[in-house]
């Protein structure tokens, strides 16, 4: 297939960099989210981000220009029409199966037969959304990571009804996308998260029984391990929300100790206090 046009569902840091990757690379975007507020939001994002890479040179100034141009927003959430013509499909919402169903659901009934659907999903099983779509053998996940315009992973999970010219579709899309994909079977967690999310666990316990603040453990790992950015940090990066979610899945999944959210994260949680995007989370920010 030759990929033209592709729609972001969900305009969060992550749909708006999968957007901003996609733009980049010469695709026309839609950007969907719930409301036109937040759609504006992530639009807003993605050109705040290419403007700072061309002031310092990373990028031309025409190719920034060339990329906001590419982007356009939708909020008709209810009934996605504005994904009707695309190429591709990439779902990029919170973590909840219910809410991803319903997306595929509608997905099914909207895009073009041949069109590509595909989820960011971590941790949740693929083939439920895939049954959603009344179109199996064209759901497949692609799984990026954060901030995706700067970790070129890409995660490619197919079910057992992804057909061979889905997988080697989405093997384009990423080689367009200038990606670096992973084969990996449709399981919670996939290889990166259930590698990383009980490291993070434990530099969590770390904090919380007092071994160490939170500065000299990220600073432990990064020196020590020789990591670009520590535990805490990257769980702060992540948002502490989602990755009590993606931990949720994984221990419901596989019912190991290694998965259980920490009793610290739970309660940053539940204060507000999520990471980066809420302005605190084991570090402060802005």
């Amino acid at each position: 297939m030759r990929f033209e046009r592709i729609g972001i569902i969900g305009s969060g840091l992550m749909g708006s960099g999968i957007a901003q990757v996609a733009a980049y690379s010469g695709l026309r975007v839609t950007l969907v989210d719930i409301d036109q507020a937040r759609v504006d939001a992530g639009i807003a994002g993605i050109r705040r981000r290419l403007e700072r890479e061309a002031e310092r040179g990373r990028i031309a100034a025409a190719d920034c220009a060339a990329s906001c141009e590419r982007i356009s927003g939708s909020a008709d959430w209810e009934s996605l029409a504005a994904l009707k013509d695309v190429d591709a499909v990439i779902e990029a919402v919170v973590e909840d199966l219910g809410v991803k169903t319903a997306i595929f659901r509608r997905l099914g009934a909207v895009c073009r037969e041949d069109a590509l659907l595909a989820s960011n999903t971590s941790s949740l099983p693929l083939s439920d959304l895939a049954a959603a779509s009344g179109r199996p053998e064209r759901v497949i996940g692609l799984h990026f990571f954060n901030p995706p315009w700067a970790l070129k992973l890409v995660e490619i999970v197919a079910t057992a009804s992804t057909s061979e010219q889905t997988l080697a579709e989405a093997m384009q899309l990423c080689d367009k996308l200038g990606r670096v994909p992973v084969h990996v079977k449709d399981t919670p967690g996939f290889i990166a998260n259930r590698l990383l999310v009980p490291f993070i666990f434990d530099a969590i316990r770390l904090l919380d029984s007092g071994v160490a603040n939170a500065e000299d453990i990220d600073n432990a790992c990064k020196v020590g391990l020789n990591h670009t950015m520590g535990p805490l940090a990257t769980a702060d990066l992540i948002g502490l929300d989602t990755l009590q979610l993606i931990a949720e899945s994984m221990f419901e999944e596989y019912g190991e100790s290694r998965f259980k959210a920490p009793t610290l994260l739970r309660r940053l949680v539940s204060l507000g206090h999520l990471g980066r995007k809420s302005g605190r989370g084991f570090f402060k920010y802005g």
